[in-house]
């Protein structure tokens, strides 16, 4: 089980881990600086957005959220300097048939285009399907937005379509590219008989 062991995912020059209410200072210096980046492919944000309060639930539904298994909110902090680079997490994990889950992630500007979260996507990814057992993570974004598109693509995730009205992307109602990534021993692959 998740909760019972400290959650950490290293990859070459990341360590992937859950919110802490340390990392308040970081994030939310991370997130103001890289507003303008980052709001045209988000939900609107909340006018408390940036709040402690806010930032403090954020860190007790991660923690909720890794301990019953229905996602897994991490941080990506740089090594060396132990720099916050961003966020990823594996949200709406389904068990039984499924054994799926939903990927959603942002970087901070300062650390756009340098290969970080594709290292983070790629060892979650792998996480997923060795450590969680799951079959299938899928990945939604705008059509427009070419960086995610193309990290997903590098990722090793496949287009499968298109979803109408998606989300509410900075007040709208958006219209999204959907992808999946399948773990390669189970394409295809049944246990019914």
């Amino acid at each position: 089980m998740l909760g019972r062991r400290r959650l950490r995912i290293e990859t070459d020059r990341l360590s992937l881990r859950p919110p802490q209410h340390t990392d308040f200072t970081a994030w939310t210096g991370l997130r103001r600086d890289s507003a303008a980046f980052l709001q045209p492919w988000e939900p609107t944000w909340a006018d408390d957005h940036l709040t402690r309060k806010s930032f403090t639930n954020r860190v007790y539904w991660a923690q909720r959220s890794v301990r019953n298994e229905t996602a897994l909110p991490l941080f990506l902090f740089r090594r060396g300097p132990e720099d916050l680079v961003g966020a990823i997490t594996l949200d709406n994990i389904r068990r039984g048939p499924a054994q799926s889950a939903t990927l959603g992630y942002w970087v901070g500007a300062p650390f756009a285009r340098q290969g970080f979260m594709r290292e983070a996507i790629e060892g979650l990814v792998h996480h997923a399907f060795h450590r969680l057992d799951l079959s299938r993570v899928e990945a939604a974004c705008l059509p427009e937005n070419a960086a995610s598109r193309g990290v997903l693509e590098k990722s090793g995730f496949k287009y499968e379509g298109v979803a109408q009205s998606y989300l509410q992307i900075a007040g709208r109602w958006r219209n999204h590219v959907l992808y999946a990534n399948l773990r390669p021993d189970r394409r295809g692959r049944t246990d019914a008989g």
